[in-house]
């Protein structure tokens, strides 16, 4: 039997992970006619629909989501094995999939002191604004914010996840907020994956839900945090992720009550990759930061 391209199933892989073929052909650095040819061929070397094509959407099919499965393992594991020749022969490489907040605020600033000691390590990070929940198999290793279960990985707990109600320093002298009631009638900050983060703040805490006068969704912490500190309004921020910001004044903390969640930062790889010196130093690297972040 002859097997589909290379090429054409890496295609399929992005189009699919991006369920756009004008953002597959982006990431791929070709046209997005390209891409609809390959997925086309290869769909017909298969002799299957891969794909369901709407006027603006397109999904996989049962065929499509099955073979994904099968794709993805494929590829992790010739990039596991090209990396392990690399390791064995030349430079190393470790994958590091990362959430775009923890790595901006915690991971990315204090990256220099692992590069100066390790140098003869390569390490490419991935950041995406639609988090994985769990372990990417295309990773090495991966930072996910969750509640598990982690089955058949190995599992590092970072520090749990919590939330807590800050503003700018500019914003809180024009808009004093000494009690929970003062928060009706200000503008509100919400990250679009945690709609209803306000209403359990409020239900934690025993008290009415807050009326605001304006609610301000955005579809990255980092871009809410931004904006609270840009004194567009009051966000529920986490706190671990944000200590910087409240030394540097950027932020000022309105209340000691905290959101909690069930949910922890997990440093996450696969049991066999545990006898890769360079990834064990990196988790152990990892593990000290955010012990003393």
């Amino acid at each position: 039997m002859r097997l589909p391209s290379l090429k054409f199933l890496k295609t399929f892989q992005v189009a699919a992970k991006l369920q756009s073929f004008k953002a597959a052909a982006e990431e791929l650095f070709v046209t997005p006619s390209a891409v609809s040819h390959q997925i086309k061929a290869l769909e017909e070397q298969l002799g299957v629909a891969l794909f369901e094509r709407g006027v603006r959407s397109l999904t996989l099919t049962d065929a499509g989501a099955h073979y994904l499965e099968h794709i993805n393992d494929i590829f992790s594991k010739l990039e596991s094995v090209t990396e392990q020749l690399q390791v064995r022969y030349g430079r190393t490489i470790i994958r590091l999939n990362v959430p775009p907040f923890f790595a901006n605020e915690l991971l990315l600033p204090r990256l220099s002191s692992f590069s100066q000691a390790r140098e003869e390590t390569d390490i490419r990070i991935e950041t995406t604004f639609s988090a994985p929940k769990t372990h990417p198999p295309e990773a090495d290793l991966s930072i996910v914010v969750g509640a598990g279960p982690w089955d058949g990985l190995t599992v590092h707990e970072l520090f749990p996840q919590s939330f807590i109600a800050a503003c700018s320093p500019a914003f809180l002298l024009e808009n004093p907020i000494n009690t929970y009631r003062d928060l009706n009638g200000k503008t509100l900050l919400l990250h679009e994956e945690r709609r209803d983060a306000w209403e359990r703040w409020a239900t934690g805490l025993g008290i009415e839900p807050i009326k605001p006068n304006r609610l301000v969704r955005l579809d990255t912490m980092s871009a809410v945090v931004l904006a609270a500190e840009q004194g567009v309004g009051v966000a529920l921020v986490p706190y671990r992720l944000s200590a910087d910001r409240f030394i540097a004044g950027g932020l000022v903390k309105l209340f000691d009550a905290e959101l909690t969640t069930n949910e922890s930062y997990v440093l996450l790889h696969r049991p066999e990759d545990r006898e890769r010196e360079d990834l064990q130093e990196l988790t152990r690297w990892i593990l000290r930061e955010c012990r003393v972040a």
